[in-house]
């Protein structure tokens, strides 16, 4: 009946899912992003889990992305996991993510066989497409792409002119570190983008030769607000990994070490805090989901300390959690008997959770 129906295509669902993201980990996040805004996890989190898969991720880039999300073939020799090295990559446009096949395009069954259950040696690379890019116009990034087939840009200024982009796209563009292959680091972007001139007609194809402003290149903290600020996600290092040495002088465990913890051991960590949830069925229990450079951890916090903690549990951006492990098999939670907010330590890290949908 009913509930049977809505059951075995759920199931389908799942299973179709669980065998992309098991055999063809990119193209799963890539069609994942080109969805946004939608499902449990952030942008940051699909692209920290495909990264610790081995995945390779390359960055927002104005001389190679599309608008969307797309999937190159990556050179092995050239291109080590999780690398952003976009010059260890061949274009495979038959290989984006658009949600629909090309034209003529034979499109295999939905259904997995037994027979396509190896996962293929080389995955390709995921391109973060200008969708991703905090403040760019989708009509700003239609008209870059199609300047661009004309032929390849030349400078900030030439991209800037013949896309037609209005200041706030090419500073959007900057921020991001997109403009990277035509200016280098982001201060130099910014530079080139506060430079540019509209020029008359006339003048419209004349060039200006004026010496590259030396700017220095930002720091690797810095780059990483950067990121998150103008994209939502790093490719860098993860915030937490900047961190560690200080978190290992205050005993704080990795994801993974308390993967390895038996049943009932005491245990303390520090994650930033990427989900809150408090299903109507689970009698005042809040689920907090926290994420380090090693994966997740899934913490239990009781309807007695949400009350007394209250403020801790609901404003952190980065949490630590004192508390007990609870082991059923290869699934983990830690079942938090106190909390601490350490947001300051983030400095100027802007972070955004997915709390209580």
């Amino acid at each position: 009946g009913f509930p049977e129906s809505h059951a075995a295509s759920f199931a389908l669902l799942v299973y179709v899912s669980s065998w992309i993201k098991c055999y063809e980990p990119a193209v799963f996040t890539c069609a994942l992003l080109n969805s946004q805004p939608m499902g449990f996890y952030s942008p940051s989190q699909l692209t920290q889990d495909l990264r610790r898969h081995a995945g390779v991720i390359l960055p927002a880039d104005v001389c190679v992305s599309e608008w969307e999300c797309t999937l190159e073939d990556v050179v092995p020799a050239l291109c080590s996991a999780g690398t952003m090295n976009h010059h260890a990559v061949v274009p495979a446009p038959d290989s984006s993510i658009r949600g629909q096949a090309p034209a003529g395009t034979q499109v295999a069954s939905v259904v997995p066989t037994q027979a396509g259950t190896q996962r293929r040696q080389a995955q390709p690379a995921l391109r973060l497409g200008l969708c991703m890019v905090k403040g760019l116009t989708e009509a700003g990034g239609k008209k870059l792409t199609r300047a661009r087939k004309e032929r390849v840009f030349q400078s900030v200024a030439d991209l800037a002119r013949r896309a037609a982009l209005s200041r706030r796209d090419m500073e959007a563009l900057a921020a991001a570190g997109a403009l990277a292959c035509l200016s280098g680091h982001r201060r130099n972007a910014l530079w080139d983008v506060s430079g540019i001139e509209r020029m008359p007609p006339i003048l419209a194809e004349s060039s200006i030769d004026e010496a590259p402003a030396a700017l220095p290149a930002p720091s690797e903290g810095e780059d990483i607000v950067a990121d998150y600020g103008s994209l939502g996600l790093t490719l860098g290092r993860h915030p937490l990994a900047l961190l560690r040495e200080r978190l290992k002088r205050a005993r704080m465990l990795t994801a993974a070490e308390l993967k390895t913890l038996p049943h009932g051991r005491m245990a303390r960590v520090t994650g930033l805090v990427t989900g809150r949830q408090r299903p109507g069925t689970a009698s005042g229990v809040t689920f907090v989901t926290l994420e380090d450079e090693t994966g997740m951890v899934n913490v239990i916090v009781w309807r007695d300390l949400a009350e007394r903690q209250r403020k801790e549990l609901l404003r952190s951006h980065l949490l630590t959690v004192y508390g007990t492990l609870e082991r059923e098999g290869e699934v983990v939670h830690l079942i938090a008997g106190r909390l601490r907010d350490q947001t300051p330590m983030l400095g100027n890290l802007v972070t955004r959770s997915r709390d209580f949908h």
